[in-house]
């Protein structure tokens, strides 16, 4: 992901419609803060054009020939690829969100977003924030409240008084860098509590674990929430 400010977010935009891609391209430029590097009309172009260009961000769709934009992701994971994923899709059902989230997408964002949403939740997962339509976030958290979903009845292991302090500074959007600061613990650090967390809430990122933590009550809602903005 860029390092640099005056540097723009190198972003890869897939999409299977060429009107929706230049619409999305057109705005995502506009400010000068995002350069759209490639494009591609379907998943298989679009693991190969981020193994080939290494974007900071790449712009999924959720259904496109070859591969959707889940496939897409978990290859994107698979390979350890360090490339922030936001899906940008028409659909809000909580599978295709779970599914998103447990494929390691960092986003997730409506195509009726104003313009000004998208460009900033592609700066937010590029700064490596995760970020959620607050409509979406509504629906994953509303589902994942409900008894009848798959969230496990059975015991979960405990968070560490530590673990509670790094996913409710996560939960807020800050960064690894950030969380280590105000924690006084190094990044690497902060990556062992999270690895711990997840493993703990069978979790796949950030934003699946800020979701069940506050399912259980252990993160209040106020919080969850704020991680969306």
């Amino acid at each position: 992901m860029a390092d640099l400010p005056n540097e723009p977010i190198r972003v890869i935009l897939a999409d299977d419609h060429a009107v929706v891609r230049k619409g999305i391209r057109e705005f995502l430029e506009m400010g000068g803060g995002v350069i759209v590097v490639a494009e591609a009309a379907d998943g298989l172009e679009a693991i190969s054009l981020i193994r080939d260009q290494r974007p900071d961000v790449a712009v999924l769709d959720i259904q496109m020939p070859g591969q959707s934009g889940i496939e897409v992701t978990r290859a994107i994971r698979a390979e350890r690829l360090p490339v922030g994923v936001l899906i940008l899709t028409a659909f809000d059902d909580p599978p295709y969100i779970k599914a998103v989230l447990q494929a390691g997408a960092n986003g997730y964002v409506l195509k009726n977003a104003e313009a000004h949403e998208i460009v900033e939740a592609v700066q937010a997962v590029n700064e490596g924030q995760s970020v959620l339509s607050h409509t979406v976030a509504r629906k994953l958290m509303t589902q994942l409240s409900e008894p009848e979903t798959s969230r496990p009845d059975v015991d979960v292991e405990p968070l560490t008084d530590r673990e509670l302090e790094v996913l409710r500074l996560a939960a807020k959007g800050y960064t690894n860098k950030a969380i280590g600061a105000e924690l006084s613990i190094s990044d690497r650090t902060v990556q062992g509590h999270l690895a711990k967390i997840y493993a703990k809430l069978g979790a796949s990122s950030r934003t699946e674990a800020v979701m069940r933590a506050v399912s259980f009550g252990w993160i209040p809602p106020a919080i969850g929430e704020a991680h969306q903005k």
